[in-house]
């Protein structure tokens, strides 16, 4: 068996610092569990750093790659996350960087995984591309990546066909179910999920279908990481006013999901509730690709209500503005730095436009439904004054209490046939729970479709669910629409 090397996938720069604090919190086996070992890193893309041995090898002989995914949709005007303020404070803990754009040019990262019969010769080259022994018995490789239902992470794993997975999860979506039903080859390699500890008392939903467990990466770490970044903050950070409101963009409509002028008037309402609350010093952190008059609308806005308003238009984590300009108010749509302000930092966070947002996030089972529907349940709208100022975290008794149940009824909703063992708590908590705010997070048609409570209006429960009550029903609704015509 040749040289052990473990590979790492990123296409994010929060990403990378997860990763990062993986490592620094003893998630992998010596010498992974050290960011001491080899420090320093390469001074340059693919260059071994002076931890390695002539081979690329490291004391025991094992390596650790990094490989960098540019997703964006033009990856050629937008920076990788290894060209991102900060990066090179994560370099050290691994002995290259790589880049996966360079590996599968011209394909785009994002929509393009290699064909079956084409595996074999996809893993030769990137052994021989990235320095690694000859395929052997399927040991000398392993991966950690993110995202595995989708590319490039599923792209990945295919090529490594007998390599073992671990998989990280930075995000909100880490608390939904799977997106798509994964290859069982694929699924069952993988061995554990990585994931920080955004909400006490909640289990990660995301691959359980393979029964993979959940492991916690150390608040302290990612603290820890995350000041890290913050030291490489761009000039523009630093003169930023300190304790002012945060506002979060999004750049929903690039997904399809709000028009550019609702986006817009959500940013707006943002700003006023804001203002409401008392705040005259704001920061609008933008989308790095939303366009400039998002900007504009606020800064107009601004004006007339009097408010001092700064636009930061450098790429910068929502994170290192907490670490350095400890903000007074975090406001946002669903974002999982909302749920970083809070849990790690312990600032006042609100949200807007979820209400909306569950309408229009489509189909029901798109992974966003999780993320908005965390926030919307959770945390208070930046509308709300009150509640807004006496809010306070949730505690791991009321998660359990208030967002368990929710979550695992909207999974099961969203994926039945991935996660069918949890039909019996979603009837459960939809006989119990389905009323007033709750309603808003089920669709009737898929309680339909699903034979779930909540399907038909409670005073009409009493009707038999057959095939004949169904045929008179849609005759009689056929007869009043012809008398109206």
């Amino acid at each position: 068996m040749g040289a052990r090397t473990r590979i790492f996938l990123a296409s994010t720069l929060y990403g990378a610092a997860t990763l990062a604090a993986a490592v620094d919190g003893g998630h992998f086996p010596a010498p992974y569990g050290s960011a001491g070992d080899g420090a320093g890193g390469d001074s340059a893309r693919g260059e071994r750093s002076s931890g390695e041995r002539a081979g690329g090898e490291r004391a025991g002989g094992e390596r650790r790659l990094l490989v960098v995914s540019n997703n964006a949709a033009n990856p050629e005007t937008t920076p990788a996350p290894d060209a991102m303020p900060g990066f090179a404070a994560l370099r050290g803990r691994f002995d290259r960087v790589l880049s996966w754009n360079d590996a599968i040019r011209p394909f785009h990262p994002g929509g393009w995984s290699p064909r079956a019969d084409d595996v074999p010769m996809w893993e030769r080259y990137l052994r021989l591309l990235w320095g690694l022994d000859a395929p052997g018995d399927g040991t000398d490789v392993e991966l950690v990546v993110e995202s595995l239902q989708v590319e490039p992470a599923l792209a990945l794993a295919r090529m490594f066909p007998e390599a073992p997975i671990d998989v990280y999860a930075d995000g909100l979506m880490s608390y939904g179910p799977t997106r798509n039903k994964l290859d069982p080859l694929v699924g069952s390699r993988v061995r554990r999920l990585l994931h920080p500890e955004l909400l006490p008392g909640l289990d990660p939903l995301l691959l359980t279908e393979f029964g993979v467990p959940g492991e916690i990466v150390s608040s302290s770490a990612v603290r820890g990481v995350l000041a890290e970044l913050s030291a490489h903050a761009p000039a523009s950070v630093a003169g930023a006013p300190s304790r002012a409101a945060l506002l979060l963009g999004q750049y929903l409509s690039a997904l399809d999901i709000l028009t550019a002028d609702e986006e817009e008037r959500l940013h707006l309402r943002m700003l006023r509730g804001a203002a409401e609350l008392g705040h005259r010093s704001v920061v609008f952190k933008p989308h790095p690709v939303a366009p400039a008059r998002y900007a504009g609308a606020l800064e107009k806005e601004a004006g007339e209500l009097g408010v001092e308003l700064r636009v930061l238009t450098e790429p910068v984590l929502a994170e290192v503005l907490y670490e350095r300009l400890r903000p007074a108010l975090v406001v946002g749509c669903f974002s999982t730095a909302l749920l970083t302000a809070s849990a790690y930092y312990g600032l006042p966070v609100a949200r807007t436009g979820t209400e909306l947002l569950l309408e229009r996030v489509t189909p029901y089972q798109n992974s966003n439904r999780v993320p908005v529907t965390i926030v919307d349940a959770l945390l208070p709208d930046v509308s709300d004054p009150a509640a807004v100022r006496t809010w306070s975290p949730p505690d791991r008794e009321r998660v359990r209490a208030e967002l368990a149940g929710l979550l695992r009824a909207v999974g099961f909703c969203m994926q039945p046939q991935i996660l069918p063992g949890l039909r019996p708590e979603a009837e459960a908590y939809l006989t119990r729970h389905f009323d007033g705010r709750t309603r808003r997070y089920f669709k009737r048609r898929r309680l339909t479709a699903l034979g779930l409570p909540g399907a038909v209006p409670r005073q009409l429960a009493f009707v038999p669910r057959n095939r004949t009550v169904r045929r008179v029903a849609r005759r009689a609704r056929a007869l009043k629409r012809a008398a109206l015509g």
